[in-house]
């Protein structure tokens, strides 16, 4: 592993880097990638440099990228964004830009790390995220970490010739639903908390 800071079954999260900054710019400049993000602007090698820049000062904003255990290889990034000490809460985010790897259920792995990691380190009470109606895939993988839907901004994105509704969804301390047990085992009684995420040594 290459500078982990949280570090799951499958994958690790650790800080972005410039030299990943080639590989940020091809995802977000990728339709397919982007289609259920909020960014529409074509981005240079100079945006993305100062993307990662602005994510290694900013004190409101924690983002970090996704490698695979196996083979150290980048495939997405997650965040924690516009944090609030006062109420105790903060937006989430995610992008998996490595098609290949999409419903491979690394998604839900890193946004179960990032969201314990807000908990447990950061004291947050509340975490809370926008998707669109039909990003399906995204919305279960948040569910099955415990977010649920807590209202619909309606017709609120444009997208493909239309208007889309965006749903908001949030989670609380104490919600957070643990892992399913690996292939094999028997599963546990179903939890509300999970275990802390293992830090990096």
């Amino acid at each position: 592993m290459k500078n982990p800071f949280l570090v799951g079954e499958r994958i690790y999260l650790r800080p972005l880097e410039r030299t990943d900054v080639p590989l940020l710019q091809a995802w977000i400049n990728d339709q397919d990638v982007i289609r259920n993000l909020l960014n529409f602007r074509p981005m240079n090698v100079q945006a993305e440099e100062e993307f990662v820049d602005k994510v290694t000062r900013d004190p409101d904003l924690i983002t970090l990228g996704i490698a695979l255990r196996s083979d150290d290889r980048l495939i997405g990034n997650v965040a924690l964004h516009r944090i609030q000490s006062r109420d105790r809460q903060a937006g989430f985010g995610i992008l998996i830009g490595e098609k290949e790897e999409w419903s491979r259920g690394y998604g839900t792995e890193a946004t179960r790390l990032i969201v314990r990691y807000g908990f447990d380190a950061l004291n947050l009470h509340r975490i809370w995220l926008h998707v669109l109606e039909h990003n399906e895939r995204g919305r279960r993988a948040y569910e099955k970490v415990g977010f649920r839907v807590e209202g619909v901004l309606r017709q609120s994105a444009f997208r493909e010739g239309r208007y889309w509704d965006t749903i908001t969804m949030g989670i609380l301390r104490g919600e957070l639903i643990d892992a399913p047990p690996a292939s094999g085992q028997n599963p546990p009684a179903r939890k509300r908390r999970s275990a802390r995420a293992r830090p990096a040594r």
